[in-house]
């Protein structure tokens, strides 16, 4: 049993915001079940977790598989006993291109990973929170600021993080009588391997390309782990973490 006695699963978990999370909730005391289709990617995030790395499930999984996550969720139950804390952060986007040249295929895994994924895994979570005791737990959505406002030819990853908004207001509604707690963390321009192109500049919806900040994706990290940390009688249904300079506030 994890040293705090709470267990998180954390989708995404081999790079980027998930992996970063899940070595902060790791450190904390977490034992911590990370999900994603790159083993190696997996593997390298519980390496990086040092003694932490002892805590950490690595359960290869794809979140467009419904049998795969309906293992994850076994496997997470039967190696550590419950589940407090779901991260919901397995995500991608299509590529850029004019909405009326958009692939088929392309717009359908978006959907398929963005958004019928975290859907999956709310409703395994909930059956293991519901069922637990004592009852209850978190759940916690990576929205984007694309949830608020497209950038230029995003229309699957925009239209999917509006959707979890969606997908975040319900299960914050329908989980309250079995304890549950969900909230969602919408972030601008947090320095990944995802966010790298910001520093050669981005399309604006003016027209033109603009370099755009980041910051740093322990500040991320750190806020996930808050809302993770806060009890069950609290929650915060929406942050919005971003880089204070980045082009979201106002009129582009």
């Amino acid at each position: 049993m994890s040293p705090n006695g709470r267990v998180a699963i954390v989708t995404g978990g081999g790079s980027g915001v998930g992996r970063n999370s899940a070595l902060a909730l790791a450190k904390d005391g977490y034992s911590v079940a990370i999900a994603g289709r790159r083993v190696q990617q997996l593997e390298e995030t519980k390496a990086e977790a040092g003694e932490a790395g002892s805590r950490i499930l690595v359960v290869p999984t794809d979140v467009r598989d419904r049998e795969a996550i309906k293992a994850l969720f076994a496997k997470t139950q039967e190696a550590f006993g419950r589940l407090d804390v779901l991260f919901n952060n397995a995500g991608l986007g299509a590529p850029r291109v004019p909405m009326e040249d958009l692939d088929y295929e392309d717009w359908k895994m978006v959907v398929d990973i963005n958004l019928t994924g975290s859907f999956l895994c709310t409703q395994e979570a909930i059956k293991i929170m519901k069922s637990q005791d004592p009852m209850g737990g978190r759940i916690i959505n990576n929205g984007s600021i694309s949830a608020h406002a497209p950038r230029p030819d995003s229309v699957a990853y925009t239209a999917t993080k509006h959707a979890i908004t969606g997908l975040t207001k319900s299960t914050s509604l329908d989980g309250r009588k079995y304890n549950i707690a969900c909230g969602q963390i919408d972030i601008g321009n947090a320095e990944t391997p995802m966010t790298a192109r910001m520093h050669d500049g981005v399309p604006q919806a003016n027209g033109t390309t603009m370099v755009e900040p980041t910051f740093d994706i322990n500040h991320l990290a750190n806020a996930v782990l808050y809302m993770a940390n806060l009890p069950l009688d609290t929650n915060i249904l929406f942050m919005t973490i971003m880089a204070n300079d980045m082009p979201f506030v106002g009129r582009g």
